[in-house]
């Protein structure tokens, strides 16, 4: 039995980040002469993007997160907008799930940025993340839904 009894920890995080899902790019490694070391640095479009969904989740559930041994389910719905010069046939056939979006960015990328984003802020490490469902469907607007769920 938990010892937080009367403090329940939350058992369910679901929330939205608005706009075109964005994937996670790739750090740019470098030779730092100053330091006399190879750096990174994550590509500033990533860490905006990354705090983008913190917000989104923070303005939701405040500093509510799982416990630090909870085993975590994610299932990521990324939702994108038909191209505006496309036929009237063809959007219809990618809102009804006829057509699917099978192009960048790739579902892995989209989970690692939101995974990351939500480290330390919804559970204190990805690694907790113990099953993972990545959806790419067309909408009319574009958007992100992150539902999170403690596995019993």
């Amino acid at each position: 039995m938990n010892s937080q009894n009367n403090n329940e920890k939350p058992k369910l995080f679901t929330f939205t980040v608005p706009g075109k899902p964005q994937g996670k790019a790739r750090a740019r490694t470098f030779y730092n002469s100053k330091s006399d070391k190879m750096s990174s640095v994550t590509p500033e479009k990533t860490v905006l993007y990354e705090n983008l969904i913190k917000t989104c989740f923070q303005q939701k559930y405040g500093q509510k997160r799982f416990s630090d041994d909870a085993y975590v389910v994610a299932n990521i719905l990324a939702y994108f907008e038909p191209p505006k010069s496309i036929s009237k046939k063809k959007r219809e056939d990618m809102l009804t799930g006829k057509i699917w979006p099978a192009k960048k960015p790739d579902s892995d990328n989209i989970a690692k940025v939101v995974l990351d984003a939500l480290n330390g802020i919804a559970y204190h490490d990805d690694t907790q993340i113990i099953k993972l469902s990545v959806t790419k469907a067309y909408k009319e607007e574009a958007y992100l839904s992150v539902t999170l769920m403690e596995l019993k």
